[in-house]
C-alpha cells in the first residue's frame, strides 16, 4: 500500500437532524480506498422525498454506504451515543437492515468516548455508592441521564392540563434523543468483538488506534477528557446536573424522593378535583413543573454531548487537516484548547484545519468564538471547507438565541467558509443521499 492518501472524499449523508460522515482515504489505483464511517443516526428526517421513514430511508443510506466502501469499513466512530448519532446501528428494526448492512461491513476498529466502555457500564448498579467523584459513578450519571428522558417522553407524550404544545414537543423532542438505543448499542459492542476487530474507547490524549488502518494519518484524541483530566465535563456553565440525576435518578434510597419518578400532576388521567378557586393556581403549577422539567432534560442532553468524541485527522502528505468534534460543547473544547498541557499546542495545530465538521448541527455553544472558530486562520480567505449537518426548527428557539442551527453562526459560516449545508438541498426529493467533499494535494 501507498505510504499516504492520494486524496480524501468526504461523503455527507442527508439524514436530517443527525450526522453520518463518510471518509473515503485514496491511497492510488492498486492499493485501493479506506474508508471511515463517523456516526449513523437521525431523530428527524426532513419532509418529503421517496423514502421519508427511518426504516427505509436509513437502510438506503447504509445500503450505498456498503457500494461505497466495497465491503469494508476501516472503521467505525461514535462520538457519543445520542439518537442522532447512534439510530443507524439500531438492528431492532426500527431502522431496517441498516445496522446489519453496517455490521457486514467487518469493521476492523470500532472507536467510542471512554464513557461507552461495556465494563464500566456494568458496575452501574453499583456505582452510586461511590464518591461522586469517580468514573464509575460519572457513568451511572449518564445511564441516569436516560432513564429521566424516558420520563420525560412519558409526561410529554400524556401531558397533564396546561402543558403547551410547543414544551410538550419539544419535551418529546430532546427526551426521545436522549433515550438509550440499546440495540444500536450492543451492535457496536458485537463489532468491536468480531474475530479481527478492536474496539477502542477513548479519551484526550489517547490512542485512536485508527493509525494502523490509515498509513500516513495521524489521528488526534482531543476529547472527551476523563475525570482525572478535568471534571468541567460533569457540569454545564452555569447549571450543576449532577444534582439532577444524582438526586433524581439515582440509587433505590433517593427514589422516593424522585417527583419525576411520579411525573407531573394529572399525567396519564384527569386532574384531580380541585375547588374553583384554586384552579388559576393549579394550572399555572402545572406549567412551571413541565417548564422545569424541560430545562432539567436541556442540561442534561447537554451533559451527554460533553462526552462527544473529538477527532483531528492529520495528513502530511497531502497536507491536509480533518476536524470532527461530534457534538462537543464548550466544557469539552476548554480542556483541550485551555487546561491541558499541551493546549497552546493543540490551538497551533488547528489553526490551519482544511475540513470543520460544525459541532453540534450549529448549536449555541459548541463552535466556542474564542477559542477555536478566531483560531482558524484559513476561514479568512475562504479556503476553510465546513460541514453542517442539521435541520432547522427542532431545536432552541430563536427569540432566546439559543435556535439550532444558531443564525449569526451560519451567516459567519456562508460568508467565511465553503459551507455543505445539509438543509440546502432537498436530497430526499432528487434521490440523492449526500454531498462530496473531495481533497487533493
Amino acid at each position: 500500500m501507498a505510504h499516504t492518501p492520494t486524496a480524501i472524499e468526504i461523503r455527507q449523508y442527508q439524514v436530517g437532524f443527525g450526522d453520518c460522515f463518510l471518509l473515503s482515504f485514496e491511497y492510488g489505483p492498486r492499493t485501493g480506498k479506506r474508508h471511515v464511517l463517523i456516526d449513523f443516526g437521525t431523530s428527524q428526517l426532513p419532509k418529503g422525498g421517496r423514502r421519508a421513514k427511518p426504516a427505509d430511508y436509513m437502510a438506503q443510506v447504509a445500503a450505498d454506504i456498503a457500494k461505497a466502501c466495497d465491503g469494508h469499513l476501516a472503521a467505525v466512530v461514535l462520538t457519543h451515543r445520542h439518537l442522532d448519532h447512534i439510530s443507524g446501528f439500531a438492528t431492532d428494526g426500527s431502522v431496517g437492515d441498516a445496522g446489519r448492512i453496517i455490521k457486514d461491513l467487518r469493521p476492523s476498529v470500532v472507536l467510542q468516548p471512554w464513557t461507552e466502555d461495556p465494563d464500566a457500564a456494568r458496575d452501574t448498579k453499583s456505582a452510586t455508592r461511590d464518591s461522586s467523584r469517580s468514573p464509575k459513578s460519572f457513568v451511572a450519571g449518564l445511564s441516569a441521564i436516560r432513564n429521566v428522558a424516558r420520563m420525560a417522553t412519558e409526561i410529554a407524550r400524556r401531558p397533564p392540563a396546561g402543558m403547551a404544545p410547543g414544551l410538550r414537543r419539544e419535551l418529546d423532542f430532546i427526551g426521545q434523543t436522549n433515550i438509550s438505543n440499546e440495540s444500536a448499542v450492543l451492535n457496536l459492542i458485537d463489532m468491536g468483538k468480531a474475530r479481527g476487530a478492536t474496539a477502542v474507547w477513548a479519551h484526550h490524549g489517547s490512542t485512536s488506534g485508527l493509525e494502523p488502518q490509515l498509513p500516513g494519518v495521524k489521528i488526534a484524541v482531543l476529547g472527551p477528557p476523563d475525570l482525572r483530566q478535568s471534571e468541567a465535563i460533569r457540569s454545564m456553565r452555569k447549571t450543576d446536573p449532577d444534582q439532577f440525576w444524582f438526586s433524581l435518578a439515582g440509587p433505590p434510597s433517593t427514589r422516593d424522593r424522585n417527583p419525576l419518578g411520579k411525573g407531573i400532576g394529572g399525567t396519564g388521567g384527569p386532574s384531580p378535583r380541585v375547588p374553583i378557586q384554586g384552579r388559576w393556581f393549579r394550572d399555572r403549577l402545572d406549567r412551571m413543573r413541565g417548564q422545569q422539567l424541560l430545562e432539567i432534560v436541556r442540561t442534561l442532553d447537554d451533559q451527554m454531548n460533553n462526552t462527544s468524541l473529538v477527532l483531528l485527522f492529520e495528513i502530511p502528505g497531502l497536507g491536509r487537516k480533518l476536524l470532527f468534534p461530534g457534538d462537543a460543547q464548550i466544557e469539552n473544547w476548554s480542556y483541550a484548547l485551555q487546561d491541558a498541557a499541551d493546549a497552546a499546542k493543540t490551538r497551533e495545530r488547528l489553526a490551519d484545519v482544511d475540513v470543520y465538521k460544525v459541532g453540534h448541527h450549529g448549536s449555541l455553544n459548541a463552535t466556542p468564538r474564542q477559542l477555536l472558530w478566531e483560531g482558524f486562520r484559513k476561514r479568512s480567505t475562504r479556503r476553510l471547507n465546513t460541514l453542517l449537518s442539521t435541520l432547522p426548527g427542532k431545536h432552541g428557539h430563536k427569540q432566546n438565541h439559543t435556535e439550532v442551527p444558531r443564525g449569526p453562526l451560519v451567516e459567519a459560516l456562508e460568508a467565511q467558509t465553503k459551507l455543505l449545508n445539509t438543509n440546502d438541498r432537498n436530497f430526499t426529493a432528487t434521490g440523492k443521499l449526500y454531498q462530496l467533499l473531495r481533497l487533493e494535494a
